[in-house]
């Protein structure tokens, strides 16, 4: 069967609460990562297609990762891929 995750790791990090640094990586199997809410909620729909095997289009081209900006002004980036398509 298969079974995609979603690996996210911090590419940039100006967090104001000090929750994110560049470097933090996250595997999100099934729920949500230790992430602050209004990152997650800005990233979710992508995460969510990812997990279940969808492809994220962008125009002209179509993606199995994303790369987005938190919501306090892109204080914090993150990169989303797919890892571990096929589960045995």
């Amino acid at each position: 069967m298969e079974h995609s995750k979603v690996k996210l790791t911090i590419t940039a990090s100006a967090c104001r609460c000090g929750y994110h640094r560049k470097g933090d990586e996250f595997l999100v199997e099934d729920i949500c990562p230790p992430l602050c809410h209004e990152l997650w909620n800005s990233i979710y729909p992508s995460v969510y297609t990812l997990l279940n095997g969808g492809i994220l289009d962008y125009g002209n081209g179509k993606s199995r990762c994303f790369d987005a900006k938190c919501p306090d002004g892109g204080r914090v980036c993150i990169h989303g891929e797919t890892v571990g398509d096929k589960e045995e």
